[in-house]
């Protein structure tokens, strides 16, 4: 059950990451230079694999047991809750929907503009030198998406029991992703971003009240079992509060 649930938490979470940082560096590498645009993604990948040999062994050799599920906890709750209240927020109508398609046309566009003239464009593309301003842009774009999935998933991966699936799922996210970016017009305009994002806020809840409650000495009812209950009843209290909001929001528009 728990094998499971941290596979399909792990590959969904890393997946989306991934799908926006690909996104931007699609961007660079079709308004400046490919190959600039990899060299700045692969060094961002880098990057987070270094925090990521720095973070694993902090989490699963320098703390205790308790204190470890107390910081597990802790933190898929921070990353849960944030995802859970936007995506709640954007299934009510009440913020902008996600979608990696309108990141990538608005890199684009922030890309093209910065180029200056058309002219300066062409000068970008046919230069020898480094373009350092799109390996910048390439470089901070799947960084600061891959530090969300190395916390991510050293946080799922934390303890022994779900290790091998955390990682697993990251791997299947990175290949799927990959796989898209082949077709990049077709995943990123139809990907249902925006409730994939609230299926994933609510299952980083639920692994973050499941092990926090093992830090401070509960012994959830039939062990991981206790994982489907409380993401039945994560999902309830969040479908009540767009259920909520909607209703608020029809309330106001008739007012008006």
């Amino acid at each position: 059950m728990a094998f499971a649930l941290t596979l399909a938490g792990a590959a969904l979470a890393c997946g989306l990451e991934m799908l926006e940082a690909m996104a931007i560096v699609l961007a660079v590498a079709l308004e400046r230079r490919p190959r600039d645009a990899v060299l700045g993604g692969a060094a961002g990948v880098a990057a987070c694999a270094a925090l990521a040999l720095a973070l694993g062994p902090v989490l699963t050799r320098h703390v205790g047991l308790r204190p470890l599920r107390l910081v597990v906890g802790a933190g898929l709750l921070w990353f849960g809750l944030t995802w859970l209240r936007k995506g709640v927020l954007r299934l009510a109508g009440r913020k902008r929907r996600s979608s990696a398609w309108r990141e990538f046309e608005e890199e684009r566009a922030e890309l093209h503009g910065g180029a200056g003239s058309p002219a300066a464009g062409v000068a970008v593309a046919g230069a020898t030198g480094p373009d350092w301003a799109a390996r910048s842009v390439a470089f901070k774009g799947v960084f600061l998406e891959g530090v969300e999935v190395v916390l991510i998933v050293s946080a799922l991966g934390a303890r022994s029991s779900t290790r091998a699936p955390a990682l697993l799922g990251m791997g299947l996210a990175a290949v799927l992703v990959a796989a898209l970016g082949f077709v990049l017009h077709r995943p990123l305009r139809r990907a249902p971003e925006t409730e994939l994002k609230f299926v994933v806020g609510v299952m980083l809840v639920t692994f973050g009240t499941f092990y926090f409650g093992e830090g401070l000495g509960i012994e959830w009812p039939l062990g991981d079992v206790a994982l489907l209950w409380l993401a039945a009843s994560w999902f309830l209290a969040a479908f009540g509060c767009i259920a909520l909001l909607r209703r608020n929001a029809e309330f106001a528009g008739r007012l008006l």
